[in-house]
């Protein structure tokens, strides 16, 4: 009998020692590529600087008028609200993870009447207070609580990523609004000008200096023009009630400011409006450490991996033995002889140990399943940075080309305008035909609004970049 305990004990302390490393505290496997970013020498440039992404929206968009749509969408956003709804749920799951500690307890009165023969009635009562609490040796509880904590983090930093998406939506469609009010006063102008040169010609036609199919040619490119005209305005209206969606308000108008009327990221940028939207050298990008620590999604794929992490730990656990102690304490009419009235007290403890032996493969495939669902989150998390090197590397290349082209096409615009006042003036003159008018007014339009055009997509790309540096999640 004595070296039934000693065994006994063995298998006990045994227990205990293996089981240690259940509380083991998570440490993240994944190794992430140290050029995330790529090659690009803006970057590594930019080492021990606040990032842009450090900049808060209401830094980051300096117009008023945009910081108030911002706000009204955070406000309002149907899908934002979900989002702080499901940190809601997670916060309650890992309150009751944690209350799993504490003893659960009961009240359950019971009653009965029994008879025998002839016998009169035989009334019993027990007016018990139950209570239940399970030990946590193995670290059962103590993981589920931390996998519980995992989740809600990931909670909490998926409704940062779903208010950085709704503002870099709400500043997209802003600007283009900008853009298209920019593109319409063109076609304005144009279609005052065109209207002029239509006149000139029908004048020249009527005095035998030119053609019908002059002035038809004419009025069909200036046709085309009202129709673009139609077409704008029909864009600027859809891209309110865009913005109107996102605001959970009926369709209405949306007040804006002119087009580069307010510098996009940085105060320092001065000169010109499209330097101010998307030089590169005014962009605070920062190095990738920075990257990890502000991207939501990378932030979401490293809370994953601890979730995972305790779930494992959790399915390990579950080969230990569980204990449970039990105690009741009460009143009672039933002593265990003669019936007796009134109650008497009482009292029962129990402790119990309960030790998987056969549970038909289900811990050996829970413990496998948790364990490969660690490695692909592993695997996820780096593919993750990847991906989040890519985007701020496009991001950042975008901003380049419409830097460059922004030069390109100002020149353009100009060297155009130029050719359609001295082609115009030649016609006036009957010195020019109107095949070059009309290839003068056309190419200088369709410059004016690429120009236009390329502004806004810098514009779309510095928000790009802000945004894949982890930037407006604040």
């Amino acid at each position: 009998m004595k070296r039934l305990r000693y065994i006994l004990l063995a298998a006990t302390v045994s227990f205990l020692l293996t089981g240690c490393g259940l509380y083991k505290q998570y440490e993240s496997k994944a190794t992430a590529p140290a050029d995330a970013f790529g090659t690009t020498q803006d970057i590594t440039k930019a080492e021990g600087e606040t990032s842009l992404a450090q900049m808060s929206w209401r830094e980051f968009f300096t117009d008023p008028l945009l910081q108030q749509l911002i706000e009204q969408v955070l406000a309002n956003n149907t899908d934002l609200n979900s989002a702080r709804i499901a940190v809601e749920k997670s916060e309650a799951s890992l309150k009751m993870a944690k209350m799993a500690y504490l003893p659960s307890l009961t009240f359950s009165p019971q009653g009965t009447l029994s008879k025998f023969d002839d016998n009169p009635w035989s009334k019993t009562y027990n007016l018990p207070l139950q209570l239940s609490m399970d030990v946590d040796v193995f670290g059962s509880i103590t993981n589920k609580k931390r996998a519980a904590k995992a989740v809600l983090l990931q909670s909490q930093i998926r409704e940062e990523s779903v208010h950085a998406n709704l503002i870099s939506t709400v500043a997209q469609q802003y600007y283009m609004l900008q853009v298209l009010d920019r593109q319409l006063e063109i076609l304005l102008l144009t279609d005052s000008l065109w209207n002029a040169s239509l006149e000139t010609q029908k004048t020249l036609w009527e005095n035998g200096k030119s053609y019908s199919t002059a002035v038809n040619q004419m009025e069909s490119s200036y046709l085309n023009v009202k129709t673009q005209i139609v077409d704008t305005r029909r864009n600027i209206r859809s891209t309110e009630n865009n913005i109107c969606r996102l605001l959970a308000i009926t369709p209405q108008h949306i007040e804006r400011a002119k087009w580069g009327s307010s510098a996009l990221h940085h105060p320092d940028a001065q000169g010109d409006t499209g330097q101010r939207m998307f030089d590169v050298q005014f962009l605070r990008i920062g190095v990738p450490a920075a990257l990890l620590n502000l991207r939501p999604d990378i932030r979401i794929a490293n809370h994953a991996m601890e979730e995972a992490f305790y779930n494992t730990q959790a399915a390990r656990a579950a080969f230990f033995p569980t204990i449970t102690l039990n105690g009741t304490a009460g009143w009672t009419n039933s002593g265990g002889g003669a019936i007796v009235d009134p109650g008497k007290l009482l009292f029962n403890i129990v402790g119990q140990l309960a030790q998987p032996i056969l549970a038909r493969g289900k811990l050996s495939a829970n413990l496998k399943i948790s364990q490969l669902t660690e490695q692909d989150l592993q695997k996820k998390y780096v593919q993750t940075v990847i991906n989040a090197g890519n985007q701020v590397n496009e991001a950042m290349a975008d901003c380049q080309a419409a830097r460059e082209k922004h030069g390109y096409y100002h020149r353009q615009v100009q060297v155009l305008h130029e050719a359609y006042k001295g082609t115009h003036e030649l016609m006036d003159n009957g010195k020019a035909n109107y095949l070059e008018v009309l290839t003068a007014q056309e190419t200088l339009l369709n410059a004016q609004l690429s120009e236009a055009m390329n502004m806004y997509k810098g514009a779309q790309a510095v928000i790009a970049l802000y945004i894949a540096l982890g930037g407006a999640t604040k």
